[in-house]
């Protein structure tokens, strides 16, 4: 049968095609619809691989930058190695010293008024002219009286404003002319002084030319002690005797521990685990740059005497290099000799010293080497200064002043001569009985300066609130912009809380240290200088808190050296991202699970309890390495009778919120140094991978019958340091 025949045009054909039709329709909108779904897939897909492209990109950037970071690193690690190397180099390139360059005058600065020579700009008139309404609004009474009342205005504001500049012009002009007057006096007292020393440089020198044993040790001593271009860290300490009948000068010279020579080799950025990896410098090399080391820094030393020698007074120069060790014998700090040569001048002078292998050079002189001093092995000196025979110079072996037993006058001389420095304009007070005030300095800034009053405190034990209310109404008073209480001691969190929203500010014992240091200024707190970390003070105080003694004068006795326990803490300095890490290091001295009272929680800001049994050392840079360490050291002969625990915790920086979790602070490690009546694990290494809080218990010193021990904690303590002080009770507003 043809199924092609004749088309039916019937009423059911007709519903037929328009039902078909419909479903064209239908099948062509899902078809669209369909297109469209592709067609957005395919966008969506498009913008993945957008951002997969975008992510990896990003990955491959940070992972650059770390790369980077880890290179900055070595490339450091490099510089410091080669500046070791290159050691004798440097001292050649130096200009030799000669003793004429004693009697230059000292450059005087030319006069630098500051912002003071800026003069006030005075009001411009132009700015406050009115627009004068146009010719149709002039007819306008309303608009003319208007416009006269706007004038008017504007003529008073700019009388007002052009007086008032004037006024701060003639004040300007005024302070000016008593800073030049000023600057002039100083100029004039350095020219005196400069022709006194002239005049005592001449009689020196002309001593040193006639060979007299004293001014020839000072002379060469002082070379030594002011040589300049050596590497951070190198010490400058050095004892010399002169024997005249022989023209030998003998000389003890300290060097630098083996840890001059970083321990690190390289730093490598491993993408698996997203961290830096050090990688050890091997033992080998590290022996072997310490040798040289030594032995550079002995033909450098012995260059610098003969090249400052213009007069030819030295025939041999006899030179030992000491470190600081402990001594096997005796267990206690001694100097440790580890380099011993004698150089007679014209075998030196026959030395081309640029191309000479520094070790065989030395051996070559006769010089004897320690063959292992990064463990101290000493040699024996071919001759000591104190053999000579009358008397021996030094230089550098005297401690720092001790600011607690310092000439309270002295005290505040330093305490000016800092914010001298600083560049305040100073005076002190202590002549004058200005009660109340030990020193005023003033900011010569026109805009922002003004009169500030510093108080000085010599105190052993925290200051009390009382004195920083003082000082608030001191600087009420004297009407002064600022007022600045200046310890030996530290603050309880009383007065930092009171000082809150106040111009005052708080400088404890340790940030004194410092900021001494940076000026070039010396002092400790107490105990020998041991390099900048401030020493250990002693705990006599009077009633009051003051550091002269106790109410009958007496000072109470230093703890006993083999009571005291040291507990080191050290971290990376850096997070895997590069940024620096700080922490804060504190201690509570606790009775049942509380601390004593706020004076007992010992911080950055308060670096010791009353009694002087827990004492916080400002935090260090580990040399050569990128680590930081903090000291606590433990006097149990001074602990209270009451406490029975010591708890050892660490938080980090708090200046910008949020704080740094402790999860991205790597290394934190424990050493212990324990006393007599302490133990406890010598190492211990905190386990801080992931731990979301900022603050941590590191562990405690726990009082059992007599003694005490150690035990680790690692317990994370949400809140920061003010969490930590919570814990253990302390009060915090």
């Amino acid at each position: 049968m043809d199924v092609a025949g004749r088309r039916n045009n019937g009423v059911l054909t007709v519903w037929a095609e328009a039902q078909r039709q419909e479903q064209r329709r239908e099948e062509a909108r899902w078809r669209a619809q369909a297109a469209e779904q592709r067609r957005w897939e395919r966008e969506q897909r498009e913008a993945q691989k957008a951002a997969a492209r975008t992510e990896r990109e990003a990955q491959r950037e940070y992972q650059q930058s770390r790369e980077a970071e880890a290179a900055r690193r070595t490339a450091e690690l490099d510089g410091r190695v080669e500046e070791l190397r290159g050691l004798l180099a440097a001292g050649l390139a130096r200009p030799a010293f000669r003793a004429q360059s004693l009697l230059a005058p000292r450059p005087v600065p030319p006069f630098d008024p500051g912002r003071l020579g800026e003069p006030v700009p005075m009001p411009d008139q132009a700015r406050y002219q009115v627009p004068p309404p146009d010719r149709a609004q002039a007819r306008n009474p309303g608009v003319r009286q208007q416009y006269e009342q706007y004038v008017a205005q504007a003529r008073a504001r700019f009388e007002q404003d052009w007086y008032a500049a004037q006024a701060a012009e003639a004040e300007r002009q005024r302070r000016l002319g008593e800073y030049h007057g000023q600057y002039l006096e100083w100029v004039a007292r350095c020219r005196r002084e400069d022709e006194e020393r002239a005049a005592r440089t001449e009689e020196s020198l002309s001593r040193l030319r006639s060979g007299e044993a004293e001014a020839v040790q000072e002379y060469f001593s002082a070379v030594l002690y002011a040589s300049a271009g050596w590497p951070e860290g190198f010490p400058h300490r050095l004892v010399a005797a002169w024997e005249a009948s022989s023209r030998q000068l003998v000389v003890n010279w300290e060097l630098p521990g083996a840890d001059v020579v970083p321990a690190t080799g390289r730093v490598r950025y491993v993408k698996t685990d997203d961290r830096e990896a050090e990688v050890a410098r091997p033992a080998t090399e590290r022996k072997a740059l310490y040798r040289e080391v030594l032995a550079q820094s002995a033909l450098r030393v012995v260059t610098e005497l003969y090249r400052a020698d213009g007069d030819g007074l030295l025939a041999s120069v006899v030179l030992n290099g000491f470190v600081r060790g402990i001594d096997p014998a005796t267990g206690r700090e001694a100097e440790r000799f580890l380099t011993t040569v004698t150089v007679d001048r014209g075998e030196f002078a026959g030395l081309a010293l640029d191309r000479v292998a520094a070790v065989e050079c030395f051996q070559g002189l006769g010089g004897v080497l320690s063959a292992r001093p990064e463990r101290l092995d000493e040699v024996r000196p071919d001759r000591l200064p104190e053999t000579v025979g009358g008397s021996v110079a030094g230089q550098g072996g005297e401690d720092d002043p001790d600011l607690f037993e310092m000439d309270p006058i002295e005290f505040e001389e330093l305490i000016a001569e800092l914010f001298r420095l600083r560049g305040f304009r100073v005076m002190t007070t202590a002549r004058s009985g200005d009660a109340g005030v030990d020193v005023v300095a003033e900011d010569l800034d026109p805009v922002t300066g003004g009169r500030i009053v510093i108080q000085a405190k010599r105190y052993r034990s925290t200051v009390s609130p009382t004195a920083v209310r003082d000082l608030d109404s001191t600087v009420r008073h004297h009407g002064a912009i600022k007022g600045i209480l200046v310890t030996t001691a530290g603050f309880g969190p009383g007065s930092y809380d009171y000082i809150r929203n106040k111009p005052l500010t708080l400088v404890s014992g340790p940030e004194l240290v410092e900021l001494l240091a940076e000026q070039g200024l010396r002092g400790r707190l107490g105990g020998r200088s041991d390099g900048g970390n401030g020493g250990r003070s002693g705990s006599g105080r009077s009633a009051n808190g003051d550091a002269n003694g106790d109410a009958n004068g007496s000072t109470a006795d230093a703890g006993a050296p083999g009571t005291v326990t040291t507990v080191a803490l050290s971290w990376s300095s850096r997070t895997a991202g590069g940024d620096p890490v700080e922490l804060d290091v504190s201690a509570f001295l606790c009775a049942g699970g509380r601390v004593l009272d706020d004076e007992h929680f010992v911080f950055f800001n308060n670096p010791q309890d009353p009694d002087g049994a827990v004492r916080l050392h400002p935090t260090r840079s580990v040399p050569g390495e990128p680590v930081r360490r903090a000291e606590l050291t433990l006097d149990t002969a001074r602990l209270a009778p009451a406490v029975d625990e010591v708890v050892v915790a660490v938080s980090t920086e708090e200046e910008e919120s949020p704080a740094l979790p402790l999860g991205y602070v790597h290394g934190l490690t424990l050493t212990a140094a324990f006393g007599p009546d302490a133990d406890g694990p010598a190492n211990w290494a905190a386990a801080t991978g992931g731990v979301p809080e900022s603050a941590m218990a590191v562990g405690s010193f726990q009082r059992r019958g007599g003694a005490w021990r150690f035990e680790p904690a690692g317990t994370p303590v949400p809140g920061g340091l003010a969490g930590l002080a919570v814990r253990w009770g302390v009060a915090v507003e």
